[in-house]
């Protein structure tokens, strides 16, 4: 403990100052591991691209850094801020590992897995999550000890990185410019680090797994036994994929989730021990896209393991959510049915109408209904700057502190600082809430201004019966006249509405 009270961290951080920023930032990791230093940076999209040189020199140069990203659109046609998996997939081929996470709780447990195993397997590890929806998200998680994390250091690979530094009492040579003669040999050289990573992060994901109680592999498979149909994916969409296969399979069919969580090396031993050998036809989601390339990334490498296989299973590939976009239950339900076709469709996209090259998977005629019994779901209408973000993540997190309920909170808005529309979506209840993605079917809808209940389309999704409240001056029946269609339900009596006004 320290003088204040609050623990110690098990390994004192230093701090870089605003002006270590840009290149100054990429240089100083480089340093900072060549000295001896443990060292940690945070980035994402084109923060990321900037740093591919560095990141070449820190992984053939075996330092442990750790790079945590919250992926990234990139600017392409245009620039987008929000989540997607383009910027690590840019990173692939620099020879740092690659470990994903699925949710906030994840990202809080398998973040200690790529620290501890960068030092005692001599790899950087790229250790991500989808930006906005799981980096922006509020969750009620449960937070790793650090006297926990300090039983699982390996520390003679600490001592023998840190004796390895860099230091003008004991000067070597680094960093060398070689001729043919001897280059290629020390780059397959390094083959033996990556060959042993896959079973030492195994071996992490499995004490981490015993004090948390969560079981974590390089790939996490769930569903039935003996699924015939099976998506596999990485990061947040899984738990999306998740709630589908529960509800398909308690319809009695036989479908079932693998998720990536080590991407990078890919280790096809751990592969093949997670996915059931019943499985037949193969989903492949890739939240990214690569112009003029065969397939996606995941779905390149998923094919790659199956080539020498006698009887593999049809593998199809698909892209989704580029750029923030929302994926909902029903569009992984229509994954699932593209899977039962004859012949399913490749290299289709989930979630838009693509009226142009008709890669868009059709939506399904009948909509999957996923249980949220337990759950209240609530909306909150808000202007930029108004308030309303800021009021809703103080509710939640007194929720969340003060209450056994579990609770979520994600924030819809556009990339305007202040005056765009803003929605934020809260769920809390008595079980674990994972779903990520907008709230379509609400208990509850706030809306902040006044003007916004005659021009958008605010009840759309609020269940029967349930209440909505607007900041509207005067009794709500005087807007009846002016009111998009949708709020006529109010007078039909099917919705409780109430103003400040409302007696």
């Amino acid at each position: 403990m320290g003088g204040t009270g609050e623990k110690e961290p098990v390994w004192p951080a230093g701090a870089l100052d605003g002006d270590a920023i840009g290149s100054r930032r990429r240089g100083a990791v480089h340093g900072a591991l060549q000295a001896g230093a443990l060292t940690t940076t945070y980035t994402a999209s084109q923060g990321l691209l900037l740093m591919i040189p560095n990141l070449y020199k820190i992984a053939g140069e075996l330092l442990p850094g750790v790079f945590h990203v919250s992926a990234r659109a990139l600017a392409t046609n245009s620039l987008n801020i929000f989540g997607d998996h383009q910027d690590v997939m840019a990173v692939r081929q620099t020879g740092c590992a690659m470990l994903a996470e699925n949710n906030v709780q994840q990202v809080m447990d398998l973040s200690a897995v790529a620290h501890l195993a960068a030092i005692k397997g001599r790899i950087p590890f790229i250790n991500f999550f989808d930006g906005f929806r799981t980096s922006h998200e509020i969750q009620k998680i449960e937070v790793l000890e650090y006297e926990q994390l300090e039983t699982l250091l390996d520390r003679p690979a600490l001592e023998s990185f840190r004796r390895n530094a860099l230091h003008p009492d004991h000067p070597v040579i680094r960093g060398t410019a070689q001729n043919p003669d001897i280059y290629f040999q020390e780059r397959e050289a390094g083959n033996r680090f990556y060959q042993a990573l896959p079973e030492l992060v195994e071996g992490y994901m499995a004490q981490i797994s015993a004090i948390t109680g969560r079981e974590y592999h390089l790939f996490n498979y769930s569903g039935a036994a003996d699924a015939e149909r099976v998506i596999i994916a990485m990061g947040s969409v899984c738990d999306t994929v998740q709630e589908v296969v529960e509800t398909l399979n308690a319809a009695g069919e036989k479908v079932g989730l693998l998720s990536v969580h080590l991407f990078r090396p890919f280790s096809l031993a751990h592969f093949f021990a997670q996915l059931p050998t019943s499985v037949r036809r193969i989903a492949v989601l890739d939240r990214t896209k690569e112009p003029g390339a065969q397939a996606e990334p995941l779905c390149l490498d998923i094919k790659n393991a199956f080539y020498h296989h006698d009887d593999p299973p049809l593998i199809v590939g698909g892209r989704y959510a580029l750029g923030g976009k929302d994926v909902l239950p029903n569009d992984i339900a229509a994954v699932f049915d593209n899977l039962n076709r004859p012949l399913p469709m490749d290299g289709f996209t989930l979630g838009i109408v693509d009226d142009v090259t008709f890669t868009s998977l059709p939506p399904r005629q009948k909509a999957l209904e996923v249980s949220h019994a337990g759950i209240t779901a609530c909306k909150f209408w808000g202007m930029g700057s108004d308030g309303t973000v800021g009021a809703n993540k103080s509710a939640i997190k007194i929720i969340g502190d003060r209450t056994d309920l579990y609770a979520q909170a994600y924030f819809s808005y556009d990339s305007k600082k202040s005056g765009g529309i803003t929605v934020s979506h809260l769920r809390f209840g008595d079980r674990p809430i994972t779903s990520p993605y907008l709230i379509h079917q609400a208990d509850f809808i706030s809306c902040s201004q006044q003007s916004w209940v005659e021009r958008y389309e605010l009840l759309d999704g609020l269940k029967p019966g349930g209440p909505f409240c607007s900041t509207a001056a005067g009794p709500m029946p005087s807007l009846s006249s002016t009111c998009p269609p949708a709020l006529s339900a109010i007078w039909r009596g099917k919705i409780s509405a109430f103003t400040p006004s409302t007696p």
